[in-house]
Order: C-alpha cells, then structure tokens, then sequence
C-alpha cells in the first residue's frame, strides 16, 4: 500500500517574507473555543495567508487561506467552526476554531506564499 514521504527543502527568498507561529500547545475543552495566532511580513503588495492542520502521521490539509486583495477559501469541511480575517494593519491571520472537538487535536500551521521553508508531500501510491 502507498503512504507519504515528507522531503523539507530550503528555498533563497527575502528573509522578510515569513511567518510566526508561537510555540507550545494549546489544551481547550471539548466544545470551547480556541484562537490560534500566526503573525507574518511581507514585502509583497498582496498578502496570502494559509493555513493547514495534520493529525498523526496523516499528510497536512488545507484548511482555509485568506488574501488582502481579493477573497479566500474555506474548504467545505471546515467551514462551519473554523475561521480567520486577516488584519494586514497588524500582519496576523489568526485561526479560530469554535465548538471544539477531539478530533481537532492537531498539529496547526499557517503558510505564506512566499516561504522560506516549504515542506513537499509526496504520495507512494
């Protein structure tokens, strides 16, 4: 059966181009509602803003991104308790999950489109 390969690559872009996330987790209720902050800098005149969550070893999943010009995406599954609003005066995306469950216990990461960082998953399949 086939499985994922993760390969971690370093890309040369403006090191002004990045993103913050804080370390450590976050332990929440079931049912609470949690905030996950991501600050970011852009030398770009559009800002786009992803973020993605993986659970166990399974690959990560987009989950949403967000734009300062133009509309982002929510994918369908997460549309009703995960959201984020970028704020380009602050330069945060954070995540809010709301109603949280036990299956969102998970490893969250917010992306830019220019990242110095870029990690490629491949399916063996």
């Amino acid at each position: 059966p086939g499985g994922w390969v993760q390969c971690r690559g370093h890309i040369s872009l403006a090191q002004k181009d990045n993103v913050l996330q804080p370390e450590g987790d976050e332990t929440q209720t079931e049912g609470d509602t949690v905030t996950l902050d991501c600050l970011y800098n852009s030398s770009s005149t559009n800002d786009y803003l992803f973020w993605y969550k993986q659970d166990g070893n399974n690959r990560p999943r987009f989950i949403l991104s967000r734009f300062k010009i133009g509309q982002g995406k929510t994918e369908d599954e997460f549309k009703e308790r995960f959201s984020s609003r970028l704020n380009s005066t602050f330069r945060s995306v954070p995540l809010k999950i709301q109603k949280l469950h036990v299956s969102d216990s998970a490893v969250y990461y917010c992306s830019s489109s220019v990242s110095v960082t870029v990690d490629l998953f491949l399916s063996t399949e």
